[in-house]
């Protein structure tokens, strides 16, 4: 038997709204015959990283400076500084803000968003909620899936507090969305997070 949809026909969903539903990601993500699978994924690792104390630094400041009480403030302190210097290493350009619209239920704009090869997407978890932030993940790589000229087989993607950052890959031909279950913690695992996100860009 058919499963009833989730998603009213005659209304349009922004990608924040998405993150607002209060259904699950596999639910959600089925309105777009995509699955999700959960476990332990195989990323990317750039290897011999120049010493990052500079950039370790830079965040402990912000961290002691300003009081992380907002999607904002975790962005300027925390989120930017760590893809300006991820995108600086692999010599890439960073977009923020980066409006896309596929059709009505897959529009709205992406936080961070990184043209390389193999595409690097990035958003901060409103209210810190990295599951439902991860239900919004999904959808945006659905619709950058459509909207991108790549035709890299893998599509990249993070969502982050700021303090904590998980990884999906989204398999563009199974339509697959592999959730990693691992956290890298900012500052604690800064140079593996760091590996991993220039390993991603760098292709």
């Amino acid at each position: 038997m058919a499963r009833a949809s989730i998603l009213q026909s005659d209304e349009s969903y922004s990608f924040s709204r998405y993150f607002e539903l209060p259904y699950a990601i596999d639910d959600v993500l089925a309105e777009f015959d995509c699955s999700v699978e959960r476990g332990t994924v195989a990323l990317p690792q750039a290897e011999h990283l120049e010493d990052l104390q500079l950039l370790l630094w830079e965040l402990e400041r912000n961290r002691q400076r300003i009081e992380l009480i907002n999607e904002a403030t975790r962005r300027e302190a925390l989120i930017g500084p760590v893809l300006f210097e991820a995108c600086a290493r692999a010599e890439q350009r960073l977009n923020i803000e980066y409006a896309i619209a596929v059709d009505d239920r897959l529009k709205g704009t992406l936080d961070y968003y990184v043209n390389s090869p193999q595409n690097l997407l990035v958003i901060e978890a409103k209210q810190s909620d990295l599951v439902k932030g991860f239900t919004q993940l999904g959808v945006e790589l659905i619709a950058l899936d459509q909207w991108t000229r790549s035709e890299a087989p893998l599509l990249y993607g993070a969502v982050t507090t700021g303090e904590d950052w998980r990884f999906g890959v989204f398999h563009r031909a199974e339509r697959r969305l592999c959730q990693d279950q691992r956290r890298f913690r900012v500052p604690e695992e800064l140079a593996e997070l760091m590996a991993i996100l220039v390993g991603i860009l760098q292709g």
